[in-house]
């Protein structure tokens, strides 16, 4: 987004509208996670959280579309969960870039069960002793 002024120009890059909306749909209840790619994965793996993790945007001069890869808490109504995705995420980039929303995209990737947590924190604790 470039936006002229008087003293010259505003420029908002499309990471930082990404990373927004990244942090207000993990803002809603019932999100338990972005669904990554692989250079995500890789970030990650780095020691380097990614923000803009699961979100894709398309930032014009004054408007913008966004895709939200989202994993779901199981028991959630996912429809109930995806609409308040969209309305916490057109409010926040609306509110901090000014940035008209055409569309929020939200595409359920996965459902997180609860027992999960605890076998995967087994297994972390196994691979980082394996690593030490």
């Amino acid at each position: 987004m470039v936006e002229k002024e008087s003293l010259g120009s505003i420029k908002i890059a499309n990471e930082v509208v990404a990373i927004i909306a990244g942090l207000a749909a993990t803002e809603v209840d019932g999100v338990a996670g972005m669904s990554g790619n692989i250079a995500g994965g890789i970030a990650e793996m780095l020691g380097r959280k990614n923000l803009s993790k699961g979100v894709k945007v398309e930032v014009g001069e004054k408007e913008c579309a966004v895709d939200l890869f989202v994993i779901v808490d199981y028991g959630t109504s996912i429809s109930e969960v995806a609409w308040e995705i969209q309305n916490n995420v057109k409010q926040a980039i609306e509110s901090m870039t000014g940035l008209k929303i055409v569309e929020i995209n939200v595409h359920v990737q996965e459902v997180h069960f609860a027992e999960e947590t605890e076998e995967e924190e087994e297994l972390e604790e196994v691979e980082e002793t394996r690593v030490k």
